[in-house]
């Protein structure tokens, strides 16, 4: 019989011949980094997955690092033969995040310096065609199964699309980035020209077969909900609880108000947001701004509440030429040799940013969210090399950056009401997504009598008005948000309710060890189990002898 380690050795090794990332994490890097789009790619993928399942059902494992790499390996087998059966994997369309969007952020992580690195980039503007049209044919053979998104989301992506080549020039500004490279220029020419044929496919060819109705339904939200979350849990007192967490969030919203001297959160809003104490230029002094307070929250955190690795201490902030509105966090390469990053998409028309309303968002993305548990996942030697750089769960991840900004303000991180304000707007906004998103796929209910809207059923355009009103987010964040989660069904769950499950998890261990816990070897025992699914990572830490710490 094989043990779970010599399982998992030879899935990675299967897998570096068809992804570029596992390729990256055993050292024979792939000539492309945008991976096989095709049917086939997608159908060899998910028969490598479900042979690997069969074994890591059937291996051996030993001792607690032995186990928690088994945990998370059926895990998210399992849950990726799911999605794949479902249709979802190969249907995907989605304004963040589908590989729509991961082959225009290909060129965000190559390096610029040198003659080799721009003939890099060059082969991958000549190739971005091949990859659009191999995801295309995908998505066409998908359709023919009848796995198809709803019109709005292939309607979304056609536009995101035609804004990088028409608005943004994205390809036209990489090319001005190397003056006279006349193959950088025909590339970017020809990068812009597959970006329009596979924008003119989604709206002449797919959205026509596409439907109106945007939910998935309760049997589809069943099993994205299951992979985001890598935990089952009861829907309806999900829904009840986010709710809970609307009103809870609002009384302390109103009280942190107060204490600014607001007679309430929108008045608190408006006096912070015109604060010219608060308002910080787009452009290199919003990078500024940001690279300060990581260094800040790095300082403080390093040695005191965690043990940061020398090697990750290092964040790139940028601001992404995209303007979705978003923050998001990129990891470091499996060699650390170019750093995490913290990119902010500021939305457009937006010359200053009233920052009092970021600082949670910051920590989620950075520390002690998401940079900190990459930093501690990719430095934990005992944690195979798949667990430390390919596996993902969104609960894991995004429940621990969420769990993080509640745990910043526990830490003291925040400078003052108004930081704590904009934290809540976070949370409050958090919450929204619960509701919002179990609302619009599930057609729930809203409840009576429930202190923010009288509407009785969920709507598009009334989650839009709910977030803008109730979590203070500006229109464009708004409407990005809502299209993101008729796309994602299941995802916006991963935040508040993977952020529950880690407080759950830290309650029990609080639990188990009486006076005797400690938050510092809490977090650094639970982080360096690695990534996994919620329910594994629960049943691992209670199984956890104080004698084998990972």
């Amino acid at each position: 019989m094989s043990t779970i380690t010599e399982i998992a050795d030879g899935y990675l090794a299967a897998l570096a011949a068809i992804d570029p990332d596992a390729a990256d994490v055993v050292g024979r890097p792939l000539p492309s980094r945008f991976g096989d789009l095709s049917p086939a790619g997608f159908a060899a993928r998910a028969e490598l997955d479900r042979r690997t399942l069969t074994a890591a059902r059937a291996a051996t494992a030993d001792g607690t690092a032995a186990h928690a790499l088994k945990a998370a390996l059926v895990d998210r087998l399992e849950s990726d033969l799911a999605l794949y059966d479902a249709g979802f994997t190969t249907r995907l369309l989605a304004p963040l995040a589908t590989p729509v969007h991961l082959t225009r952020q290909v060129f965000d992580q190559f390096p610029r310096e040198t003659d080799e690195d721009w003939a890099v980039i060059a082969e991958h503007l000549h190739g971005l065609g091949g990859a659009l049209e191999a995801y295309a044919a995908t998505l066409r053979d998908a359709a023919d199964q009848g796995h198809l998104v709803a019109r709005r989301q292939v309607l979304a992506v056609a536009d995101q699309a035609t804004a990088w080549i028409t608005t943004d020039d994205f390809y036209g500004r990489l090319a001005a980035a190397r003056p006279g490279d006349d193959r950088i220029a025909e590339g970017a020419r020809q990068a812009s020209a597959a970006t329009g044929r596979f924008a003119a496919f989604l709206r002449l060819e797919l959205a026509p077969r596409a439907g109106t109705v945007d939910g998935v339904g309760r049997d589809m939200y069943a099993v994205t909900s299951r992979s985001f979350l890598g935990a089952q849990v009861d829907l309806d007192e999900l829904y009840a609880y986010g709710w809970d967490q609307l009103r809870s969030t609002a009384e302390e919203m109103r009280q942190v108000a107060a204490q600014l001297g607001h007679p309430d959160t929108a008045a608190a809003f408006a006096a912070l947001d015109a604060d010219p104490a608060w308002r910080v230029a787009t452009g290199p002094a919003l990078e500024q701004w940001l690279g300060d307070r990581v260094e800040q929250v790095t300082a403080a955190l390093d040695g005191t509440h965690f043990d940061i690795p020398a090697a990750t201490r290092q964040v790139t902030c940028r601001i992404s030429p995209a303007a979705s509105g978003v923050m998001y966090y990129t990891p470091p390469d499996a060699t650390l040799t170019r750093p995490g990053g913290i990119w902010w998409a500021v939305p457009g028309g937006h010359p200053e940013i009233p920052v009092w309303s970021h600082v949670g968002t910051l920590y989620h993305e950075g520390l002690p969210g998401h940079h900190l548990q990459h930093a501690i996942t990719m430095t934990t030697e005992q944690l195979h090399p798949w667990q430390r750089h390919l596996c993902h769960v969104h609960g894991y991840a995004e429940g621990w950056a969420h769990y993080a900004e509640r745990l910043a303000d526990e830490l003291g991180l925040y400078q003052g009401p108004a930081e704590r304000l904009g934290m809540l707007c976070g949370q409050i906004w958090r919450a929204a997504r619960i509701v919002i998103d179990m609302g619009l796929h599930l057609d729930a209910p809203i409840p009576a009598g429930n202190g923010f809207t009288e509407a009785t059923r969920w709507t598009p355009e009334l989650a839009v008005d709910f977030l803008v009103q109730v979590a203070g987010l500006d229109r464009a964040t708004a409407t990005f948000e809502v299209d993101r989660y008729l796309g994602w069904p299941g995802q916006a769950l991963a935040f508040k309710a993977g952020a529950r499950l880690w407080a759950q998890a830290r309650r029990d261990a609080e639990t188990r060890a009486g006076a005797a816990f400690d938050r510092r070897r809490f977090h650094t025992d639970a982080l360096r189990l690695g990534p996994m699914g919620l329910d594994p990572l629960r049943a691992v830490l209670t199984a956890l002898d104080p004698q084998e710490r990972p």
